[in-house]
């Protein structure tokens, strides 16, 4: 929960952040980066394709398993090239969007596109809240002791060592990005229903080909364990550090947009190296302030939005991406705190 003092609103909150906006937009920061996004999505794509090309060369041989990783990782790319995408960083036009998204998400890594859409743009509006963020919807883990006290089935049986089990679980995320973009195709408003099942299923039957024609059986398995398993792993090492372990919103519990975002997000220190890993995810105030803005611009956005918040009092968390894991692995010992008193009690 956030304390009404850190929730105070001070004067004329949305003219703060207009000011904070035209000042971005005076740097010129908005501006499209169509050359970065070009060499950017040109190396993603070599990096993808030559995975598959060395997956092919190495035939049945256990050396495989390494492709595996390097394919984890390069659907990990894929997947943050797709998100730029949806917030129309690359493209001005929605319909371009949407082809290359779904082209990247669906066709690329079996990932629903419209479905994933959907749901982070809910995520964008509230984050952090209880029951308006999907992100923090209590599926498998509980994220708070309000919905720790009111768990049932496996996130009541998880929840009592959940911080134990949280990165073993991230193993299991690239099959519920799978599940779930198939669930969505019963949804009827899903926007263009056939065109992402056939892309979806298209992907998996090229996919599960490759690996049985190719490969023996159990290598064929293994292979798919191991890439899916790192996939996960990956993906979940990027979005954790974000906002887990940050302060949770509930009820009528809503501040003015830029303390919404600014309070429950969290930036992660790191050079180019961490830029390309994170996908530019570890400016993640910057991005929830300004979701448009190309990656490259973020780290120019971040002195400005951190010097504007430290003279509004606003708190700016910024913090290393090993301590950040700490913070999320102690947020999730803590929220399943009621749990393991209620097993100790007689």
């Amino acid at each position: 929960m956030v304390s009404e003092t850190s929730l105070r609103t001070g004067r004329g909150p949305g003219s703060e952040f207009s000011r904070l906006s035209k000042e971005i937009a005076d740097r010129g920061l908005m501006g499209r980066r169509p050359a970065y996004y070009t060499v950017r999505i040109t190396t993603v794509a070599a990096v993808y394709a030559g995975g598959w090309v060395a997956f092919v060369l190495i035939g049945p041989d256990w050396w495989t398993l390494a492709v595996a990783g390097w394919l984890a990782v390069a659907y990990g790319q894929v997947a943050l090239v797709a998100h730029d995408i949806a917030h129309r960083q690359v493209f001005r036009l929605r319909r371009a969007s949407e082809v290359s998204g779904r082209i990247a998400g669906n066709a690329g890594i079996g990932m629903g596109y419209g479905w994933w859409q959907d749901k982070h743009t809910r995520h964008h509006a509230n984050p952090n809240h209880e029951g308006l963020d999907p992100d923090i919807v209590p599926y498998l883990l509980v994220w708070t002791r309000n919905q720790a006290c009111a768990a049932k089935g496996l996130p009541r049986l998880i929840g009592r060592a959940q911080a134990f089990l949280f990165f073993p679980l991230l193993t299991l995320e690239g099959f519920n990005l799978h599940v779930a973009g198939v669930r969505s195709l019963a949804n009827p408003s899903l926007r263009s229903r056939p065109l992402e099942g056939l892309l979806l299923i298209g992907h998996f039957c090229a996919y599960l080909t490759a690996l049985f024609l190719v490969l023996r059986p159990g290598m064929a398995v293994a292979f798919l364990a191991v890439h899916q398993c790192l996939f996960g792993v990956y993906l979940g090492s990027i979005f954790a550090p974000n906002h887990k372990g940050m302060p949770t919103l509930t009820g009528a519990d809503r501040p003015d947009f830029l303390r919404r975002q600014v309070l429950t997000s969290r930036d992660v220190r790191g050079g180019w190296f961490t830029d390309i890993v994170l996908g530019g995810l570890n400016y993640q105030i910057e991005h929830h302030l300004f979701p448009s803005m190309p990656t490259p611009n973020l780290r120019g956005a971040q002195v400005i939005v951190r010097r504007y918040c430290e003279e509004l009092g606003v708190a700016y968390v910024e913090t290393s991406l090993t301590a950040s894991y700490r913070q999320t692995l102690r947020s999730l010992h803590q929220a399943g705190a009621p749990l393991r008193m209620a097993r100790a009690a007689p």
